[in-house]
């Protein structure tokens, strides 16, 4: 259990990293999505079939993450390109840990203890008092990619238990690219996919290096601990999200925000604790 919490509050930090990267590019948000993506995908997929390859049924939950990271970048972009980071963030990692912790019990046999339920909520509740008021179009999107974030969290825990392996983790990224890449295509944007890799390449590989880094983190505790516990952990990411939002990109923190970060960190030991 404390090799899983700690893979999870690392992949919690990255995760804060690279979506502040991604609200911060200059290009379309959904391209920069796609491109961070495609490129860990040619990075770390190779390494797949290099390794051992992937047991043939880890590629259909493969399939099935690829599809719903499709409405997460886009719906994810979208938000990101008119909300506040330290408002879409919280609610939109913070309300898929809840949905992923409940599908992880109802779908996958996962047991989570009363205190432990206890702990979820308090997170839950200063998640949602950390995100504040805002507009309600960027809540809404926030609240559509905590939708998909919860149900790829229970595919891809399902994938990498029936996998076997943690090179599931680096297979799963060919799954998004794939989809999100198809998405793109038909959409007419491959001169603007040309353009954004021409001059960006540098910079989707290290983010995507990262990103990928940090969901093979998560997806090697989801193969030590449930997934409402691996989740809620990663999450601790909302509060460093609220300080960059204040501090790097200028948005209102205040004392409200701050009592709600409190309110997530004692929720946080409290799931920890519960173990």
């Amino acid at each position: 259990m404390l090799v899983a919490t700690l893979l999870a509050l690392g992949a919690a930090v990255l995760h804060a990293l690279w979506n502040l990267a991604v609200k911060q590019t200059r290009t379309d948000r959904f391209i920069a999505l796609w491109g961070q993506f495609t490129v860990g995908a040619c990075i770390f997929t190779p390494l797949v079939f290099i390794l051992g390859g992937m047991p043939a049924r880890a590629w259909i939950w493969i399939g099935v993450s690829g599809l719903v990271h499709l409405p997460y970048c886009w719906f994810l972009a979208k938000a990101y390109s008119t909300g506040d980071f330290s408002l879409v963030y919280p609610i939109a990692r913070g309300t898929g840990a809840l949905l992923a912790a409940v599908g992880g019990v109802a779908l996958l046999g996962d047991h989570l203890s009363g205190w432990s339920a206890v702990a979820i909520a308090v997170i839950g509740i200063g998640l949602y008092a950390l995100a504040g008021r805002g507009n309600a179009d960027d809540i809404r999107r926030a609240l559509i990619v905590a939708g998909t974030i919860g149900v790829y969290s229970v595919a891809d825990a399902k994938g990498i238990r029936s996998a076997g392996t943690p090179l599931y983790a680096f297979a799963s990224t060919c799954g998004v690219a794939v989809s999100t890449t198809t998405f793109a295509l038909a959409t007419g944007r491959g001169a603007e996919m040309r353009s954004a890799l021409h001059t960006g390449w540098r910079r989707f590989a290290l983010i995507g290096g990262a990103s990928t880094i940090t969901y093979g983190m998560v997806q090697l505790a989801f193969r030590r601990a449930p997934v409402g516990y691996v989740t809620a952990l990663r999450e601790s990411s909302v509060v460093l999200a609220a300080f960059l939002g204040w501090h790097r990109l200028g948005e209102r923190a205040g004392p409200r925000r701050l009592a709600a970060s409190g309110v997530v960190a004692a929720g946080l030991v409290g799931l920890v604790l519960s173990r």
